[in-house]
């Protein structure tokens, strides 16, 4: 792997994780930057990088960044990436990419003209056995797509006393669950199909309309620990969970649901695909297993296994079967995609990996969720202009 140097915006609970799945990956990290000097100060000591830039333009001018890995809550992200390509600098960006779509056409654009890589971490589709159904569905070993189901379901935000910047729709988007985790799913889905949405129903659920807020601010997935804090009222207009209806071109259905507020299920993937062949079954809370179903003789389930799997779903598997590869691993996976495409030097050539223009579908899709929800009506969707 090439040893161009990488560094991390952003010190909350993805950025450290993006930190252990560049090194992971063989990419040096030259160091972090947080919401201040000290947070950054602090971030790089306890990372073990060798710098905590004082700002973004300290980062960006240091000679030994060629790549920037932005995980800063999703109102900075226009801005920093716009930085960052200016700068000449590889990006990758944790979803949403902007928070309209025109924002995220300005980056598809700025990308192209800058001639460099930029992806965004929908790391979701690097389970290696997601990948193998990718694998088995471009084989056509599903046949024909008849439909698609799922959920993307958290409890982080099962109580109203549970907070975090996400909530806001200021600092998050108009939209919270969906496009915090159903844009994970649909991602996923996508990417498995190969299926392109023409058009979406959705209906909302915001079940707190006013939170507790603590006074001083709250990590995503901390709220459980630590003492009672003094706190305020805040009122709620982003979503707590969702259902949504998708149609297909070429005539395949969908319907998926979001939500963070489902006691129990901490961070919990599911999709079935039903095609014409035979119909296949996954979950993140069982990431090693992925299910096949037919109709006229025994069900499968196959295990993750390299000497099992397809090249597709073996690429994203570092180790043999019955030793488990999880959430950290998909990033380490992305993290190879994207570096061994920015060695490559073609960036013109078609990306193994999720690109800007996957975010920026993603950003037009939620635009059309939620003008749904509002209009209680199905939304067209006749393109994806950039």
């Amino acid at each position: 792997m090439t040893r161009l140097g990488a560094a991390v915006v952003g010190t909350g609970f993805i950025g450290p994780v993006h930190v252990e799945g560049l090194q992971r990956a063989g990419v040096r990290v030259t160091g972090i930057l947080g919401s201040s000097p000290e947070k950054s100060r602090q971030a790089a000591e306890s990372l073990g990088l060798p710098k905590g830039y004082p700002h973004l333009a300290a980062l960006l001018a240091d000679p030994e960044v060629q790549s920037v890995h932005l995980t800063t809550p999703n109102r900075f992200h226009f801005e920093q990436v716009r930085a960052a390509l200016a700068a000449g600098k590889h990006v990758v960006c944790e979803k949403p990419l902007a928070m309209t779509p025109a924002e995220s056409s300005e980056l598809v654009r700025l990308a192209r003209n800058a001639g460099v890589a930029a992806g965004v971490n929908y790391n979701i589709r690097y389970y290696p056995l997601s990948r193998e159904a990718a694998d088995r569905v471009r084989k056509g070993e599903l046949g024909r797509v008849y439909h698609v189901s799922g959920d993307y379901v958290q409890d982080w935000l099962f109580h109203e006393t549970d907070y975090n910047w996400r909530v806001m729709a200021g600092e998050g988007g108009a939209l919270r669950a969906v496009a915090d985790i159903g844009t994970h799913w649909l991602d996923l889905v996508l990417s498995i199909t190969g299926l392109e949405v023409e058009a979406v129903c959705a209906d909302l659920q915001t079940v707190h309309p006013v939170r507790r807020r603590p006074r001083g601010e709250v990590e995503t997935f901390s709220g459980k620990f630590g003492a009672p804090r003094e706190t305020e009222p805040v009122t709620i207009a982003t979503e707590d969970a969702g259902a949504i209806l998708l149609r297909f071109k070429g005539g395949a259905k969908g319907w998926f649901g979001v939500s963070q507020v489902t006691a129990g299920r901490k961070n919990c993937v599911r999709y079935e695909i039903a095609g014409s062949k035979e119909a296949m079954a996954w979950t993140s809370e069982r990431p090693e297993e992925l299910w096949i179903g037919h109709r006229d003789r025994p069900n499968e389930i196959l295990v993750k296994d390299p000497a099992l799997a397809g090249d597709l779903a073996r690429g994203a598997m570092s180790y043999p079967g019955g030793h488990a590869e999880g959430f950290p691993d998909t990033v380490k996976q992305l993290c190879r995609s994207f570096y061994g495409y920015v060695a490559g030097g073609n960036f013109s050539a078609p990306a193994p990996f999720p690109t800007f223009e996957d975010g920026h579908r993603e950003l037009v899709l939620c635009d059309a969720i939620l003008r749904s929800h509002r209009e209680s009506r199905w939304i067209p969707i006749p393109g994806v202009p950039v």
